[in-house]
């Protein structure tokens, strides 16, 4: 009854129906294959809560973004929370109509709370998790190179950079939504609360005896939130258990080595669970998955990061060997500002004078050698083992397709192409005006150049993301290649390259997996279709106008030592490194990876290289601040949940593992916003300073090599190397 294959069309089991054997095991275990078309979903309720969330937790995540240490109103927070003012709406509200529709239509729907969901919290991890990415540009813009265009500009670059993503996704949706097999594992997570919450049950849950789903629900929920205090605020050395560093503080080879702070992690133990889960929940993605995932972590880091040590190539050595930040040639952080005209273009002759880039060895190496052959290998992998399949579901109407979802979901009214078209001609047009109507550097034959990027990658991408729980990062690529070549010294039009190259992309798939949840959860296209794009116009406005509160009210913002801690550390500058030339016959490599593997799977289909996923050449894409004390954890923790108990004892993985996945994020991502409002946020941060947060457990963790950044070869004050 088990299907461990890549690429899941069927499986049997005793206890379903015959119309569930083209639905994937592990959806059956999440998801309802029944649906009451007359349910409400979209209530006069729903979009009042729906357009309050798009407000508040947008809202909420912008103005933390530019606080350190800073904290995010997750979907899953959003999810819970939404429940009890569900139902306190369908409890309390008057049974009012407002032009023929009611206030409150009577019990609180399942429906209606993933549409409000979806609203404010999920479908805006595109604008309103942590915060919209083109307001990062008019961040960087005004703080670095004190360009302030005005809130026009800032409102036409954000809703495009959003919404273009959005027809991307809306126009591939035939190909990486409805098709059975892409599964979209981390909503299997978020289907499985719901479910859980409103106390559904439907066949795949099984005839496991044992205390009920919504038992077990509070009671890891529970232990999840009051284990967090631990490693969270009151011991936080159980989640950078570096123990190995403990014995020898004063080693830099050993900081190196096993340190967390700018090591490689190699200690590996970790006890708590946003450490574990950090990658994605172990518990959602597949166990191949995982596998490539981890096989590549070791051979990069290995192959690459340990060979070069030995030798100090490109002065590897004289930095931290795990570190996101550009170097001198003095060991100080590079100052790109050294390097800028007053228009914010590169001047090669002040590089020159300053100092050559430098990257650590994991940064220079493992990443972007890794990065540089997904590149190709996801092209070539999508169109060895996928255009078929491309092919067949391109053509296909939902009514068509296998499984009892699609069947169910559709006698509804479909969602007609050229609604998304317009949103893509609308947000076209605004990305046009606000290329050319401001000094942006960014010409508009680049802008469509960014954009074919993204049509490019956007279903090889996902359908790999949508199968493996793990997206394919191509956007250093981006930038750091192709904008370099095609936008050479102009670090404003690279930033606004990459949004549109990439994070239309992102964006794309982000929506994409939302459009899988309504799918899952019989939500009706139409409504979702709405909700979506008002939800991300609302937030997307309410998050500049924050932005631009803060901007012109705050004090010293994004100036070390900030009072009140605005110190913008989320916002970044992209560069130049022209470094990276020397590492391009990684393309050639990445391109011909999968035909090897291709060949070898035909010649042995039984052999293990039909799991080999170009996501092998992801295992390095949270390189850093990722290490190994989250990667192999979050192995390990797959290997028991998605191999062992999956083989040995599958009716309890049917009936509690995805339960117990969203329990626990549940339970952290409660903790996490309790302690900082309540010990972190106020009073500046100084509860517990020179006591609890003095003790040994609370620093140990950061003091010593690992916490100082010690290189293994220290440079002696005011000379240089290179």
């Amino acid at each position: 009854f088990e299907d461990e294959s890549p690429y899941p069309e069927a499986g049997t089991l005793p206890f379903l129906s015959v119309h569930l054997f083209t639905v994937p095991i592990q959806v059956r275990c999440a998801v309802s294959n029944t649906d009451d078309p007359l349910m409400p979903v979209s209530t006069l309720r729903a979009w009042v809560l729906g357009v309050i969330w798009s407000i508040v937790v947008p809202g909420i995540n912008q103005f933390f973004f530019f606080r350190y240490p800073s904290v995010e109103v997750t979907g899953i927070v959003a999810q819970l929370i939404t429940y009890p003012i569900g139902r306190a709406a369908a409890a309390y509200l008057p049974h009012w109509k407002f032009f023929g529709l009611e206030l409150n239509p009577g019990p609180f729907t399942i429906k209606e709370h993933v549409l409000i969901t979806v609203s404010g919290a999920l479908g805006l991890a595109t604008v309103g998790q942590a915060s919209a990415y083109g307001t990062d540009i008019i961040a960087v813009q005004r703080v670095l190179y004190s360009q302030n265009y005005g809130f026009l500009y800032q409102w036409f670059l954000t809703i495009s950079t959003q919404l273009i993503g959005f027809s991307i996704g809306g126009i591939s949706r035939h190909i990486l939504v409805e098709p059975p097999s892409m599964i979209w594992p981390t909503n299997l997570v978020t289907c499985a609360l719901f479910n859980t919450l409103h106390s559904e049950h439907y066949a795949g849950v099984g005839n496991r005896g044992g205390i009920s789903r919504e038992r077990y629900f509070w009671f890891a929920f529970t232990a999840s939130f009051v284990w967090y205090f631990f490693p969270g605020y009151l011991f936080q050395a159980l989640s950078y258990f570096s123990w190995v560093t403990w014995i020898w503080p004063q080693s830099a080879t050993v900081a190196q080595l096993f340190g967390y702070v700018n090591g490689l992690g190699f200690s590996v133990l970790t006890f708590d669970w946003s450490q574990i889960a950090y990658i994605g929940s172990p518990l959602a993605t597949p166990w191949w998955a995982q596998a490539n995932v981890i096989s590549g972590f070791f051979l990069f880091i290995c192959a690459f990061t340990f060979t070069l040590c030995g030798t100090d190539v490109w002065y590897g050595l004289h930095m931290p060997i795990l570190s996101r930040s550009a170097y001198d040639n003095t060991m100080q952080t590079y100052d790109v500002l050294r390097i800028l005209n007053p228009d914010s273009t590169f001047n090669a002759t002040k590089y020159d004078e300053y100092s050559p880039v430098y990257l650590s060895y994991v940064l220079f190496c493992a990443l972007f050698t890794s990065l540089l052959m997904s590149f190709w290998s996801t092209l070539s992998h999508s169109f060895l083992y996928f255009r078929k399949q491309i092919y067949v579901h391109a053509r296909r109407s939902i009514s068509e397709q296998k499984d009892i979802h699609s069947r169910l979901m559709s006698q509804y009214p479909q969602v007609p192409e050229w609604w998304y078209l317009i949103i893509f001609i609308v947000s076209f047009l605004l990305g046009v005006l606000s290329i050319e109507l401001w000094p942006t550097q960014m010409p508009v034959w680049a802008f469509f150049l960014a954009l074919m990027i993204a049509f490019t990658y956007v279903i090889p991408v996902g359908m790999i993301q949508a199968i493996t729980n793990q997206q394919v990062a191509l956007k250093y690529v981006r930038v750091l290649l192709i904008v370099s070549y095609a936008l050479p010294g102009r670090p404003i039009a690279t930033m606004m390259f990459k949004t549109w190259g990439y994070n239309s992309m992102s964006q794309a798939l982000i929506f994409t997996s939302d459009l899988k949840l309504a799918h899952y959860m019989k939500i009706p296209p139409r409504p979702m279709f709405f909700a979506q794009v008002i939800c991300s116009i609302i937030a997307a406005t309410a998050q500049l106008g924050v932005q631009t509160w803060l901007f012109d009210n705050v004090k010293d913002i994004c100036q070390p030592g900030q009072s009140d801690r605005l110190t913008c550390q989320n916002t970044e500058v992209f560069g130049v490194a022209s470094i990276i030339v020397t590492l391009l016959f990684f393309f050639l490599i990445g391109g011909l990876a999968p035909i090897i593997s291709w060949i070898i799977d035909k010649k042995y289909p039984n052999s293990f290289f039909k799991y080999v996923n170009p996501v092998i050449f992801n295992g390095t894409q949270l390189l850093p601040p990722a290490s190994g004390i989250n990667y192999v954890p979050w192995a390990i923790v797959g290997f028991i949940f998605q191999y062992l108990i999956r083989r040995r004892n599958f009716p309890w993985w049917t009936k509690y593992n995805y339960v117990l996945s969203a329990a626990l994020d549940s339970g952290l991502a409660i903790s996490v916003i309790i302690i900082y409002f309540t010990l972190q946020y106020p009073k500046h941060g100084t509860i517990g300073k020179n006591t609890i947060l003095s003790w040994w457990g609370n620093t140990v963790s950061f003091t010593g090599a690992d916490g100082r950044g010690v290189p293994v070869i220290q440079l002696p004050v005011g000379e240089t190397f290179g």
